[in-house]
């Protein structure tokens, strides 16, 4: 957690937007209600993995009000069996990947604040982080609202056919409530119709990494998840670049 918390100095803005990390227990309940918010809970969102993660809070600067917020869970290969993302899928391919990695989740934007600077700072964010500590992967599970798989049928058929992880550390299927998309896809998709449909968080993730070839159902949540991944070393210079612009 040494080099989270020396994450924590670092803080800036974009457009009406701010970027900062929590610093404190409120910090961390303000973020753990907006996730129940999002996630439709009756109350705030918490779990056990919270106490060991940074959260990363994203404000706006005209009200402060909370609209956006993710934590980073740091890993290695050693302890990545250990992550959130290992409840529901069999990570032993990453058990040999050499370098530091960090687990993103609960990644939330409040519904009424649907600008897409918060999707970049937040880009900014990671970036400069992963440049800092020299991270060498970022995964995680992104969440599909709902359990109802025909709602997301072209968004599944589109990762099925175009964006399935390579098999250097592709996940293995682990939960018994699963929906394998890429075994179950059809011939024919609207892809710019499927683009469109994909959570914002995920269409910027396949720009640079891939998905599992299937989807988790959690129960708990109402939701379905895709476990996600970029391995930093194998993003385009061009997008790396492009990155960074959004830091400075």
């Amino acid at each position: 957690m040494e080099h989270l918390r020396a994450f924590d100095v670092m803080a800036f803005s974009k457009g009406r937007y701010v970027v900062s990390v929590a610093k404190s227990a409120q910090d961390i309940v303000y973020a753990q209600d907006l996730r129940g918010l999002c996630f439709n809970l009756a109350g705030r969102d918490s779990d056990a993995f919270d106490p060991n993660c940074a959260h990363i809070l994203i404000h706006s600067l005209v009200d402060n009000r909370l609209v956006g917020c993710f934590r980073m869970l740091s890993v290695t290969g050693e302890t990545v069996q250990s992550s959130y993302s290992a409840q529901f899928y069999d990570l032993e391919a990453l058990l040999s990947f050499k370098g530091p990695m960090i687990e993103l989740g609960r990644f939330c934007i409040h519904p009424d604040a649907q600008h897409p600077d918060i999707i970049r700072i937040a880009w900014a964010a990671l970036t400069a982080y992963v440049d800092e500590c020299k991270i060498s992967m970022l995964f995680g599970c992104t969440s599909f609202a709902g359990t109802d798989t025909s709602v997301h049928q072209e968004v599944f058929e589109l990762l099925g056919k175009r964006h399935t992880a390579p098999s250097l550390w592709a996940p293995q299927v682990k939960s018994r409530d699963v929906f394998n998309f890429k075994r179950d896809g059809r011939a024919e998709f609207d892809t710019k119709q499927a683009l469109a449909r994909m959570p914002p968080l995920l269409r910027t993730y396949l720009l640079m990494g891939g998905v599992s070839d299937h989807a988790v159902f959690d129960r708990k949540l109402e939701t379905m998840h895709v476990f996600t991944a970029v391995d930093i070393n194998a993003i385009p210079k061009a997008r790396k670049r492009l990155l960074r612009a959004l830091v400075g």
